[in-house]
């Protein structure tokens, strides 16, 4: 048994996001995220080849997608976002920091 407590981010370094895989196995893998005011940068993009369903437990951060949408995130938000849909991190909020949880896998 291995406990703890994901809105725990006593330690985290303030310049650099961090990532903790959780859960992990051959198709799938849990993340929690911290980030705060770290973005993607521009012109890059995610293109994963697993979907992605992520929560924003804490802050407030936007997604960019590649046909120029956005989605502004709050506390408790969520999105599937499936394979291979190019997106990237536009915002996160510096105060309180992002904390998330993404849950990698094949949903659709």
């Amino acid at each position: 048994m291995k406990k703890g407590n994901i809105s725990d981010i006593s330690g985290f370094e303030n310049s650099s996001v961090e990532i903790t895989q959780t859960l992990l196995d051959g198709s799938s893998r849990v993340e929690r995220i911290i980030s705060n005011g770290q973005t993607t940068p521009v012109g890059e993009w995610y293109d994963q080849s697993l979907d992605e369903w992520v929560v924003l437990l804490q802050g407030e951060a936007s997604l960019e997608f590649e046909d120029g949408s956005i989605l502004n995130l709050h506390d408790g938000d969520y999105v599937l976002i499936e394979s291979h849909q190019k997106h990237r991190v536009s915002y996160t909020s510096h105060q309180p920091p992002c904390i998330w949880l993404a849950i990698h896998g094949k949903f659709s």
